[in-house]
């Protein structure tokens, strides 16, 4: 079995005082769909923050191809390419579509930017035809498109979304969901933390159920859909 792109081996973080994570292990392959679940306050966006080098570790491994990363600052981590897009968009609203994209950037090599601009504005046609538009002006569903177009201009090695489709109308949902089946198939990894469980369950070839801070369950997407523990937990079904 090939080595795992991203591994996390007994993960403690938190804020103050307290762990929020409480020695977690959980890892990505180099082909992946992997999701997150749990519900409000179980670490979830925490994960996020430690694998992103937002959030230090307090105990624990972080392993990123084969290489310990654990105390690599945010920006190295995204040079290697592992990127997060993160919960409520955050794009920047007084620069134009184009402008938000170019942000993505900062760490590449600035003669790649036209083709990487040109190769989002085909995945995502809606922002070709606003690339001059403020991004404040866009819809929620075009916002986040432009998030993950902005993601994407990092060349990440690992796709890492919080909360995509918060907020948006359910065709928009289904849009996300496909685009980011489609940014798999590229060849991209993703790993998704997503209050949307049942769609996310679907995309998933593997996920995690984390609760109070500690994985509680794990399994294909397809076991955990079909389980009547998590369906009644996190799909609203008796």
């Amino acid at each position: 079995m090939a080595e795992p792109l991203l591994r996390l081996d007994s993960a403690r973080a938190g804020y103050g005082p307290n762990d929020v994570l409480r020695g977690i292990s959980l890892e990505v392959g180099q082909t992946e769909i992997v999701t997150l679940l749990g519900g409000n306050g179980a670490g979830k966006t925490t994960t996020l923050g430690v694998l992103s080098g937002i959030l230090p570790l307090r105990g624990g491994r972080l392993v990123w191809d084969g290489t310990e990363v654990g105390g690599h600052p945010a920006a190295e981590r995204i040079r290697r390419g592992l990127v997060l897009c993160p919960e409520g968009r955050r794009i920047f609203p007084r620069l134009s579509v184009e402008e938000n994209l170019v942000a993505g950037t900062w760490l590449r090599d600035p003669k790649r930017t036209p083709a990487k601009m040109d190769e989002q504005f085909a995945r995502f046609p809606v922002l070709r035809d606003r690339r001059c538009q403020l991004g404040g002006t866009l819809s929620g569903g075009e916002q986040q498109m432009l998030a993950i177009a902005r993601s994407l201009m990092s060349e990440p090695r690992l796709l890492m979304l919080d909360e995509p489709s918060l907020g948006l109308a359910p065709l928009i949902v289904e849009k996300i969901f496909s685009i980011l089946v489609e940014i798999n198939a590229s060849g991209i990894p993703v790993l998704l933390v997503e209050q949307n469980a049942r769609q996310a369950l679907r995309i998933a070839h593997r996920a995690y159920v984390l609760a109070t801070g500690e994985i509680v369950r794990e399994g294909t997407g397809a076991e955990l859909l079909a389980s009547d523990e998590v369906r009644r937990a996190y799909l609203g079904e008796e």
